[in-house]
């Protein structure tokens, strides 16, 4: 999901090839550019314009920061002398310049793009059918298997329960999650979730839609059934 993990070129299943083999451990550290801050107990504890983002081999990108400019718990950076890290919920935001952060930082390297497709989709859950549509939004994001985004005119609400499952994104925001109910015995949890509120600008796009884990479901594309990807949400 970024340079140095999972199926990223540098991570531990690269989608693609390089001519070289890398290291088993790749560090890069390189300048954030922005005003980094964090906030604790309506108190500042770090603020710098110095911080560097780093991406080592199998983790996601983490900021090192120069120790003057902390004033909270903190560790040495292994990778990066004269800079320190601080645990992400050390603290109660942080923020780069006056947009707030969630999750992790953000990585450049990750992408999401989407697109709209005429494409006949169908899920179903166990042969129970799901969704259907041909005017879905495809989104592509860096490092996982494509997403589709249905109307919701076009989903078995009828079918879908809601979940006290939530999630959140870095790039698109706070989901919630869908389970399905396939007869009147058995519910299958969290196959799927929808952006609805606190979404951030990338999530935009598929506001109010309802995506299904293709790990868990079974997809149909214009009629050929779609290959379950392995991934952290297989089940």
């Amino acid at each position: 999901m970024s340079l140095t993990i999972g199926r990223g070129p540098l991570g531990s299943h690269p989608a693609g090839r390089l001519n070289f083999e890398p290291p088993p451990r790749v560090v890069l550290a390189e300048p954030v550019g922005r005003r980094v801050r964090a906030v604790r107990g309506g108190e500042t504890v770090v603020d710098t314009d110095d911080a560097l983002l780093v991406h080592v081999s199998d983790d996601l990108p983490r900021y090192a920061l120069p120790a003057k400019h902390v004033h909270v718990e903190s560790a040495p950076h292994p990778d990066v002398d004269g800079h320190v890290t601080v645990e992400w919920d050390a603290v109660d935001a942080w923020f780069e310049e006056d947009e707030r952060v969630l999750v992790h930082p953000r990585d450049p390297y990750h992408r999401i793009d989407t697109f709209s497709t005429s494409r006949r989709l169908e899920v179903a859950v166990n042969g129970t059918q799901m969704a259907e549509s041909t005017r879905t939004l495809a989104l592509h994001e860096t490092g996982l298997p494509v997403r589709y985004y249905f109307p919701r005119a076009d989903v078995r609400l009828d079918r879908l329960v809601p979940s006290d499952t939530t999630s959140e994104c870095a790039y698109k925001g706070s989901a919630r999650h869908w389970s399905a109910r396939v007869d009147d015995d058995e519910l299958i949890p969290d196959i799927a979730w929808s952006y609805d509120d606190e979404v951030r600008r990338e999530g935009e796009a598929v506001r109010g839609r309802v995506a299904f884990y293709t790990e868990r479901v079974d997809l149909t594309v214009d009629g050929v059934a779609a290959e379950r990807p392995h991934t952290p949400w297989s089940r």
